[in-house]
């Protein structure tokens, strides 16, 4: 089977979508099947072209093979929403086009965050008369609205009806939370094509470390007792109740053991930079992002793990995918996002939960968990073996049965 599969997202960017869409088609391919992925310039979150490329009209590589066709587009940062629609819309023109000279593809995938994505997998799957498989990672634009990017308007209302447009259109859509399907079908889309592949972990890659002694040292993090936020620093993360959290820290007895590190970009990281040193928080370490080679070597430097959302409705439907990476780790999770993945948390076993936005209760997680060893070693143990149950491996695979399904269903 040859998989056509467009993403705007794609190695050596280092975000969630690039990630799993990478990890699926390298097994993919490793079960005998072709894989095509049409991309951009590698540029996220920062908006600047990663060295070894350009932001060219057509340029072509073999990663782990997999195809990889990038195309041109208009290249922003991760902030501003005019811009970043005029990114979207860029990729799914120039993506969409590129898409059609793709010969022989059995299947046309189109994932999201957002759906211009999607968009051109749908237009470029009906002129090839092939079958269309919407990969759903976020409920977009419902998210636009839940980070305040944009208020309810006619162009919101005329996004909802094309998001429902390509929802019918989809001969299967595999959402990554169950919560996303239960939306879904209240809205009157047919569950029995919607299927549900979390995100997991790539087992082999996450595994249970020591701490790197030289970035420990680079860092100044000897000795010290490390809570640590691993990803994108943008509207949705509301990373400013990290910096909250460690403003109390500092004031309690045991004050100076105490560390938070941030590794990403994002939108709100210069001004977070600028509140962390207005407030004169000197045990706020900000790092920026590596290549994915190198994130394992910061995950080894926490002693437990932050996950964080606004506290939003529309957040409570969602997974962030670092929960897993976390469990591979054998990390102990601070998890302040309601909902779905908050009850994985729970159920699991690996972690606390706090209420999201909410510093005093993050504050006393991280307390908690660095003076009831007993704990933190549970937790350890739980994550480790809750990380088994959301193989990568295993779940690509299961995503390849649905492609294979969707490709007989047109024959």
């Amino acid at each position: 089977m040859h998989i056509l599969f467009l993403t705007d997202n794609f190695p050596p960017e280092v975000n969630a979508p690039a990630s799993r869409t990478h990890e699926h088609c390298r097994l993919w391919v490793g079960a005998g099947h072709r894989v095509t992925v049409i991309t951009c310039a590698p540029n996220f979150p920062k908006g600047h072209v990663f060295d070894g490329y350009r932001n060219r009209l057509w340029q072509q590589e073999w990663i782990d093979g997999i195809r990889v066709i990038r195309v041109w587009t208009y290249i922003t940062a991760n902030e501003g929403f005019a811009r970043r629609v005029l990114d979207y819309l860029s990729f799914m023109l120039a993506g969409g086009l590129a898409a059609l000279f793709v010969r022989g593809a059995d299947v046309v995938v189109g994932t999201s965050p957002q759906f211009f994505t999607a968009v051109a997998a749908w237009f470029v799957a009906a002129v090839k008369r092939r079958p269309f498989v919407f990969e759903l990672r976020d409920l977009w634009p419902e998210s636009i609205k839940a980070v305040g990017a944009m208020q309810a308007s006619r162009v919101i209302r005329a996004l909802e009806r094309l998001e429902l447009f390509l929802y019918r259109r989809a001969a299967r859509i595999v959402s990554v939370t169950h919560s996303f399907r239960r939306k879904l079908q209240e809205r009157g889309i047919d569950g029995a094509k919607i299927d549900v592949i979390t995100n997991g972990v790539d087992i082999a890659q996450f595994s249970p470390r020591p701490k790197d002694a030289e970035l420990e040292a680079r860092l100044g993090l000897q000795g010290c007792f490390v809570a640590g936020y691993v990803g994108t620093h943008g509207m949705a993360h509301a990373l400013e109740t990290l910096l909250e959290a460690a403003d109390r820290l500092r004031r309690t007895p045991d004050g100076a053991r105490y560390r938070i590190l941030l590794l990403g970009d994002g939108a709100r990281k210069a001004a977070l930079v600028e509140q962390a040193r207005t407030m004169q928080l000197h045990n706020v370490v900000f790092c920026d992002s590596v290549p994915k080679d190198q994130v394992v070597r910061y995950w080894s430097l926490l002693d437990v793990a932050v996950i964080h959302l606004r506290r939003t409705e529309l957040f409570t439907t969602v997974i962030p995918s670092k929960l897993f990476e976390c469990m591979g780790m054998g990390l102990p999770v601070l998890h302040g996002v309601a909902g779905e993945s908050a009850e994985i948390v729970e159920r699991e076993g690996v972690g606390l939960v706090f209420e999201p936005e909410n510093a005093e209760q993050l504050a006393a997680g991280v307390q908690r968990l660095h003076d009831d060893r007993t704990l933190n070693v549970q937790c350890r143990a739980r994550g480790l073996k809750a990380a088994g149950h959301y193989d990568r491996n295993a779940l690509a695979l299961e995503m390849l049965c649905k492609l294979e399904e969707a490709a007989q269903g047109r024959r």
